[in-house]
């Protein structure tokens, strides 16, 4: 259930509200708009009548949202604007993040980190724990990792994107990540999903290899209905009968969820299409089909990575694809400030 109250409504009438819904076991979750104020109502709204809400002081409307995904769902709110360190995520900005897959060394990552940073790119990649389908495939440098991420952080003072691989360890992630990665595997760990909803931290939250595009706004709503409601998506390849590339790049799901949700979505044409020379015109696509953003992998000897090396593009092919990528931006109506 959904109740729009005015952008000027005084206290006790907001408190009113807040208070009939939770007298009947249900949790009100504000949210403020530019003109109006949205309380969506979650658990048992059923125990609710709309009449109940549309005779108090300061409402507006009051509706029931017929969507299993309530909180993300675009009549909750128009669109979800993320700041990050003076940084803008939504509003007609096109970002990139971009890094390399895995963290490896010091060295590969400041020689990486100091490349981006030139052409201003501003948030940065890395895995310090890596969930892979083989237990002997490397696992990432893990605490190490993440005290080169907090190295790279200090040194660039670049926003740090990094992954969450488990509720153990995801305190010591949140201390170093501007931005909490939640990968494709892990995209229906509702326990994880739940405590990154408790944190206060932007979260990156991947499509699952074999998830349909609803399967991922409910998995966001696991996040969003704890509080956190900085949450982008991302589109990073699906699991399909086709074996020419790594994955499938829907980029169907870019203007499906932008009809259906007020969330950010990024493209990871890396993962979805996983060829290097492919990456590229996949950005293109994904920037003219209306996505918020790209996340890319950048290695420096990509014939070297312990991860991911095939799909990687080296900081020479990297911008190139900015270049590439800055006429569509400009074509459809997008800010895209990086230096290339």
């Amino acid at each position: 259930m959904l109740i729009v109250m005015k952008l000027d409504s005084p206290k006790e009438h907001l408190d009113k509200v807040l208070s009939k819904a939770e007298s009947n076991n249900c949790k009100p979750h504000i949210i403020y708009g530019t003109t109006k104020i949205a309380i969506g109502l979650t658990g048992e709204t059923r125990t609710l009548s709309l009449d109940d809400f549309m005779t108090m002081d300061s409402v507006l409307d009051a509706m029931r949202i017929s969507k299993n995904y309530k909180l993300v769902s675009r009549e909750v709110k128009d669109e979800t604007i993320i700041k990050i360190n003076n940084k803008i995520i939504g509003d007609g900005v096109l970002q990139i993040i971009a890094g390399p897959c895995s963290v490896e060394s010091k060295s590969q990552l400041f020689d990486i980190a100091g490349e981006l940073k030139e052409m201003g790119i501003t948030f940065f990649r890395a895995g310090a724990y890596k969930p892979r389908s083989s237990p002997y495939a490397f696992q990432g440098l893990k605490e190490k990792g993440l005290e080169l991420l907090a190295e790279v952080k200090n040194e660039f003072g670049m926003s740090i994107v990094t992954e969450a691989k488990d509720t153990d360890t995801l305190n010591q992630v949140g201390e170093v990540a501007d931005i909490i990665q939640i990968g494709a595997r892990n995209m229906q760990n509702f326990s994880l999903l739940e405590r990154v909803g408790e944190l206060n931290k932007p979260v990156f939250l991947k499509r699952g290899l074999a998830s349909t595009i609803e399967d991922l706004l409910m998995s966001a709503e696991y996040i969003v209905s704890k509080g956190n409601f900085n949450v982008i998506l991302c589109e990073r390849g699906i699991r399909t009968f086709e074996t020419a590339t790594r994955n499938t790049l829907d980029l169907n799901a870019i203007p499906v969820i932008k009809q259906q949700s007020h969330l950010p979505v990024f493209v990871d044409p890396s993962h979805g299409i996983g060829m290097w020379d492919k990456v590229t015109p996949m950005a293109m696509a994904a920037v003219a089909a209306g996505a918020h953003g790209l996340m890319i992998e950048v290695h420096n000897r990509p014939d070297e990575a312990l991860s991911d090396g095939f799909q990687s593009l080296t900081p020479k092919n990297f911008k190139q694809l900015l270049n590439k990528v800055k006429p569509i931006a400009e074509a459809v109506n997008k800010q895209f400030d990086i230096n290339c």
